[in-house]
């Protein structure tokens, strides 16, 4: 019977499929590319390998052995019977996303601390006024909430402006790179929000989670304290989190959120004192990104064709 990979990655360029069409013809498989899932499912049904995103493909593959899907969250494969094949094992592509996103924080960081929206909205009315206050990352309190390949990329970058400290939390303890000046255990949290200037949230969205960040934490924050959210929205308690906006009290730089794509009426719309960005800091816009999703999938396509154990297959119990 003919062993096939169906890739469902429209982002993919001619140069990222010639790769993965070429290692898996060594192989002994056939890589069959689809535009979109749709157009995807009825290869779906005799795919041994499945390289998307996609739920759907993973719901009509019943001999499916492995998907690897292009994203690092893998909320859209929790559940009961998510899978056709109880022989299926999921893959992610965690270590893709650090630089592009890492890029993303220092941006939407600076263009907060430094009154970048107001600015633009000044220069859009043709005025003149450069008597802003603005603050610095140099001697600020950073806490980053997740120390995976997002939260050390992040924490590399931050370092070279010089904060006051730069605060990991997790919950191992571990300072993996010696990328922080401390670790702090995840039950520890509390006894460092009030000493953070700026909060960045690098974690998944899972049980465990979700609203890590709520209304008592919030609170925690001191006055004018900046939260950077890249990871997911549910760990964010959002209807706090706008509170406090409105109150004046902090600030916010959200790139994602409770609902995706936030629906039209949503009163975040028009929430002073936050700059919003509809999930794009990790997306494959950057070249270096998509290439890197190719690397790690052939990597493992290399462990898996070995009889080897996937390096980056998840634990669906856990949610990551």
């Amino acid at each position: 019977m003919k062993r096939t990979i169906v890739i469902s990655i429209p982002a993919l360029n001619g140069e990222n499929r010639t790769r993965i069409a070429d290692a898996a013809r060594l192989k002994g498989f056939e890589a069959l590319f689809f535009e979109n899932d749709r157009a995807a499912l009825p290869a779906a049904g005799e795919a041994e390998i499945i390289f998307s995103a996609s739920a759907l493909l993973a719901g009509n593959s019943p001999l499916l052995k492995w998907q690897c899907t292009p994203s690092a969250g893998i909320n859209q494969f929790l559940g009961d019977h998510v899978f056709a094949s109880s022989d299926a094992v999921l893959t992610n592509s965690s270590g893709a996303y650090g630089v592009t996103i890492a890029e993303h924080v220092i941006m939407i960081t600076l263009e907060m601390l430094r009154r970048q929206p107001e600015y633009n909205a000044i220069v859009s009315r043709r005025e003149w006024i450069r008597n802003l206050q603005v603050r610095s990352i140099r001697n600020s309190r950073i806490t980053i909430l997740g120390t995976g390949d997002i939260g050390r990329e992040c924490a590399v970058r931050l370092k070279a402006f010089g904060p006051a400290v730069l605060t990991g939390v997790n919950r191992s303890g571990r300072n993996r790179d010696a990328c922080f000046d401390r670790i702090v255990l995840q039950e520890q949290l509390d006894t460092v929000l009030p000493e953070t200037d700026i909060l960045i949230i690098t974690l998944p969205g899972t049980a465990e989670t979700f609203h890590m960040m709520d209304r008592s934490r919030l609170a925690l924050l001191p006055d004018s304290a900046l939260v950077v959210n890249v990871g997911r929205g549910t760990v964010l308690d959002q209807r706090a989190m706008e509170q406090e906006l409105r109150s004046g009290r902090l600030f916010a730089a959200l790139d994602v959120f409770e609902q995706e794509p936030l629906p039209p009426e949503d009163t975040l719309w028009d929430c002073p004192n936050l700059l919003m960005a509809p999930h794009v800091a990790g997306n494959m816009t950057l070249a270096y990104t998509r290439d890197r999703i190719v690397e790690l999938f052939l990597e493992d396509f290399e462990n898996y064709c070995s009889g080897r154990p996937l390096a980056r297959q998840v634990n669906l119990a856990k949610g990551y």
